[in-house]
């Protein structure tokens, strides 16, 4: 009876060091920290096929104020994060369709949009 609560000690032990280690990852990566090609890339291929009908997705060279703006402005404005795009992409608008991002598609799209943040 001993050996099977120090199996489950340990093995619950495990499962804490693991979730502990994905949970500094994800804080890691939060941070600022260089957001991954493959997830900028598929934010830009989410873009072009829900986004671009209404939105400029790409950088764009004119200064013209847009409504609704170009992902390039969203992405410069001082108030825009990662973070706050996924919680504005998890939100529904009036003046948006009412598409259903999931949590992977809300963070390519993000990190799409912030890749595109210039450097003043």
């Amino acid at each position: 009876m001993l050996n099977r609560y120090v199996v489950w000690r340990r093995a619950l032990l495990v499962v804490l060091i693991v979730a502990a280690a994905l949970f500094l990852l994800r804080l890691h990566q939060a941070n600022g920290a260089e957001q991954p090609a493959e997830s900028v890339a598929a934010g830009h291929r989410l873009a072009e096929a829900w986004c671009m009908e209404c939105h400029a997705i790409g950088p764009i060279i004119t200064s013209v104020k847009k409504v609704p703006p170009d992902f390039a402005a969203v992405a410069d404005r001082p108030s825009t994060t990662t973070l706050s795009l996924k919680v504005f992409l998890k939100t529904s608008h009036p003046t948006m369709p009412n598409i259903i991002i999931g949590p992977s598609e809300a963070d390519d799209l993000a990190n799409y949009i912030m890749s595109l943040k210039r450097d003043y």
